[in-house]
């Protein structure tokens, strides 16, 4: 009986020991994956969040696990909680770079689009004044109008989408309104603007 006591307590003395020997590893593996996603949080809020609530799910548990003592579930939840901050770093970068480039073009657009939608207006303006050329019937010049007061409407929500910070929902938007001007033009018979 003794003996088997005593073996239970060795048993339990090395059980111990070992966890306590993958504690300070699974926690200095948690900080440094914490750090990682804190680094790239405040930027994945805005260009990444869905990505970011997954990597912060992943770091809610990897806590659990860890207030649980399952050290060897914290070392495997840090290291994909890093691989995770590294890409949701890559991810951010690469919105980023395409947020600059939507910004460049939209300072493009946001010169030439209206100058098409004047010019648009101008020309439906004038053609409802008068009697339609022989090359546009009354269904084509009625459709033009339509197709104008949609551009305008979306040209509204391109502006709004960049008041907002979104330049690349705004560029895209702001491309769809200058590919419409072109049908329209065409339609109306108008000479490039």
């Amino acid at each position: 009986m003794r003996a088997s006591i005593f073996a239970a307590i060795v048993a339990s003395n090395a059980l111990l020991s070992g966890c306590a020997n993958h504690e300070e590893p699974a926690r200095q593996a948690l900080a440094a994956a914490e750090a990682s996603l804190a680094e790239v949080r405040v930027d994945a809020a805005k260009y990444a969040p869905e990505e970011l609530q997954q990597a912060e799910s992943r770091l809610a548990r990897v806590k659990e696990d860890l207030a649980k003592e399952e050290y060897k579930d914290v070392l495997g939840g840090a290291t994909q909680l890093s691989k995770e901050a590294a890409t949701l770093k890559e991810v951010v970068t690469s919105k980023q770079t395409q947020a600059v480039a939507a910004t460049h073009e939209w300072e493009s657009l946001s010169e030439e689009v209206p100058k098409l939608v004047q010019a648009i207006e101008n020309r439906v303006h004038s053609l409802s004044a008068a009697k339609l050329p022989k090359d546009l019937d009354k269904e084509s010049f009625e459709s033009a109008k339509v197709a104008l007061q949609s551009m305008k409407s979306l040209w509204a929500e391109a502006s709004a989408a960049f008041d907002a910070g979104n330049a690349v929902l705004a560029a895209d938007k702001a491309r769809m309104v200058q590919a419409k001007g072109q049908e329209v033009i065409d339609q109306l018979g108008m000479s490039a603007v």
